[in-house]
């Protein structure tokens, strides 16, 4: 199962001067982007209406090798990471426990909600 987290995103234009040596070092006038989604917050009644896998974070884990393990699909890596509240893999410890939550189904559900 793919699940493009983008789907529904919009692209904006980033002309703002902050961007202005990047762009002139991609000799492009403009650069088009993702706008950051805003990511819905797990009530603590969805919480209970999953199941999680625990996992403790070691040394070489990385968030698409464990997408891929419990869910087959590594593009869905955001998933842990928006469940555990860890935008980056330099956010988790070694030692750090993760939940992966199941059933895929119901969480792309509240993903979703927050589109």
């Amino acid at each position: 199962m793919s699940y493009n987290r983008y789907g529904k995103s919009n692209i904006v234009v980033n002309d703002d001067p902050l961007y202005k040596e990047m762009r002139d070092d991609r000799d492009v006038k403009q650069i088009r982007q993702y706008v950051s989604p805003r990511f819905y917050r797990l009530t603590s009644e969805d919480l209970n209406s999953l199941d999680t896998v625990k996992h403790i974070w070691t040394k070489g884990d990385k968030l698409y090798k464990l997408a891929h393990k419990h869910y087959g699909d590594s593009n869905l890596w955001w998933v842990i990471a928006w469940f555990n509240n860890v935008p980056t893999e330099s956010h988790i410890n070694s030692g750090d426990q993760l939940g992966i939550p199941f059933p895929l189904d119901r969480i792309l559900g509240f993903y979703s909600r927050g589109q």
